[in-house]
């Protein structure tokens, strides 16, 4: 027997379980592919630093990792509908204007991650607050994609000097240090980029980061351990670094000094995470029930499914204004003449050079190097170099610029911030200390950004976006002056004190006019 049920009740639904409608997610799809398209230069830098770099090679994991955990919660996106929020596009915003300053600044890492941080803005638009909370940490976890670390390295090199100066010498070895290098009655050490332990400690946070999630549910033991995977590689490079100096010591300089250096070095590193990680799962909690998606049905729908066809077009758009206008400004601030570096009209003559010491910068537009003697006879080094239309490739402010490069005859053993009277004027400016084959110099150097000096490279950056987006240009340059501090840092900072209230003038004339051609 067959028995039909009145129209008007199967109408009603009353017998029948609702079922969630399903929304329609090409429009998001789309949106999400959008700002590859539109900021492709900013992706090909992310890449290009990917291949460049062994310490950021695992920046082509991280979007098919985020992929597969958000995979593996897809049933939230039949449980609950989307429902767009208008108000994550002031968040959305926001992030195309830090993009746009880091695109005028020049300033990568300010660029990747903004455009980075648009794919979760853009799926909290699209989604909502209720389903993007969702995936935040596979969302999030993109930010690790972004090559990240180098202005750690500075320090790291420090500490672990510190800790290896001060562990062979506790374990009885006489040590005469010189910055980060020192010596040995064995033979000489130096700790250099590769030994600050950047690589350990980036892994050991990306790694952290995905172990807490996957393994903890309790937001405590995410933060405890997080914290520990920042903490131990860097007490673990520490231990290494006296570990591989105290084995080529004992060896007579045959073991530790060549590739097996590296070799010792990851292998140390592995254990430890190897134990890290087993320590950590004492505690784990994955075997406990993940939060179930519960049918939207069961929670009493808000209202009907919303198109994302509006929000995914406003999100597009958001994101290719400030291209447009990068664009725009570029082609603005652009100057087609070549720089014509005048020679400063200084009133001490020209001297024998002293030093074959010269900065290790980006190749400038324009050069100038020259050598005066000052009324006592002492000498001092001037070293001027200008840019213009500045790039990735070619610019005044950047982690690659240094007074030496890591294979150059001369170091830098100390640095200091300080500033002088000259004229009227406060001057900032750094202070470094350079041992080589010709002894010891002091130098003093800084930037001169938009018609500005500055001793700050963070300054020096927001200037030089000021003045983009005032269309004045992005001309800057580096002023350098040196002279021998054999006798003294003392006498060595009279003379170039001297060689400033005599000559400064001369030097900014110079670089004003370089501005005007």
């Amino acid at each position: 027997m067959h028995l039909t049920p009145p129209p008007g009740v199967l109408k009603a639904g009353v017998d029948a379980p609702a079922q969630p409608a399903r929304a329609n997610y090409l429009p998001l799809v789309l949106a999400m592919l959008a700002p590859f398209l539109l900021y492709l230069a900013t992706v090909r830098s992310m890449v290009d630093t990917w291949n460049s770099s062994e310490t950021f090679a695992h920046g082509y994991v991280i979007l098919p990792i985020s992929l597969a955990l958000i995979w593996r919660q897809r049933a939230w996106f039949t449980a609950l509908p989307p429902q767009p929020w208008r108000p994550a596009l002031i968040l959305l915003a926001g992030a195309g204007a830090a993009w746009l300053a880091g695109r005028i600044a020049e300033v990568q890492v300010v660029m990747q991650y903004a455009f980075v941080s648009m794919f979760p803005l853009a799926a909290l638009a699209l989604l909502g607050p209720r389903l993007a909370a969702k995936f935040t940490f596979p969302l999030l976890f993109l930010l690790f994609a972004v090559p990240f670390g180098e202005i750690f390295v500075g320090p790291l090199i420090h500490y672990t000097a510190d800790f290896t100066v001060w562990a062979v010498q506790a374990t009885g070895i006489p040590v005469l240090r010189n910055g980060t290098r020192f010596e040995l009655p064995s033979g000489s050490w130096s700790v250099v980029e590769a030994c600050s332990g950047i690589r350990y400690l980036i892994s050991s946070i990306t790694l952290g980061c995905l172990y807490a999630y996957l393994t903890y549910r309790s937001n405590l033991r995410r933060a405890v351990f997080i914290g520990l995977a920042i903490l131990v590689p860097i007490v673990a490079n520490w231990l290494r670094a006296y570990g591989i100096v105290m084995i080529g010591h004992m060896s007579g300089m045959e073991l530790a000094t060549g590739v097996d250096h590296l070799v010792y070095g990851w292998l140390f590193f592995g254990i430890i995470m190897f134990i890290m990680f087993w320590i950590g799962s004492y505690w784990r909690e994955d075997d406990a029930p993940a939060p179930a998606a519960v049918p939207v049905a069961a929670q009493h729908s808000r209202g009907p499914l919303r198109s994302l066809v509006p929000m995914a077009l406003a999100v597009v758009a958001l994101a290719a204004v400030w291209p447009a206008f990068a664009f725009y400004n570029d082609r603005a601030n652009h100057n087609e003449q070549a720089v014509v570096l005048p020679e400063p009209k200084v009133s001490w003559p020209y001297a024998a050079s002293f030093a074959d010491w010269q900065v290790d910068y980006m190749e400038p537009d324009a050069r100038l190097a020259r050598a005066y003697s000052a009324p006592d006879g002492r000498a001092v080094k001037l070293q001027l170099l200008y840019y213009r239309n500045q790039s990735k490739q070619k610019g005044l402010i950047s982690s690659v610029n240094r007074l030496a490069g890591e294979k150059d005859a001369w170091h830098e053993t100390a640095s200091s911030q300080r500033t002088e009277t000259v004229g009227a004027r406060n001057l900032a400016l750094r202070e470094a200390v350079m041992d080589g084959p010709d002894g010891a110099l002091l130098v003093w150097h800084v930037l001169w950004v938009d018609g500005q000096y500055t001793a700050s490279n963070v300054v020096g950056k927001l200037r030089q976006a000021q003045g983009k987006l005032l269309f004045h240009g992005d001309d800057g340059a580096l002023v350098a002056i040196a002279a021998p501090a054999t006798g003294g840092q003392d006498a060595a900072r009279a003379t170039l004190r001297a060689f400033l209230a005599q000559n400064f003038n001369a030097v900014d004339a110079a670089l004003v006019a370089a501005r005007g051609h």
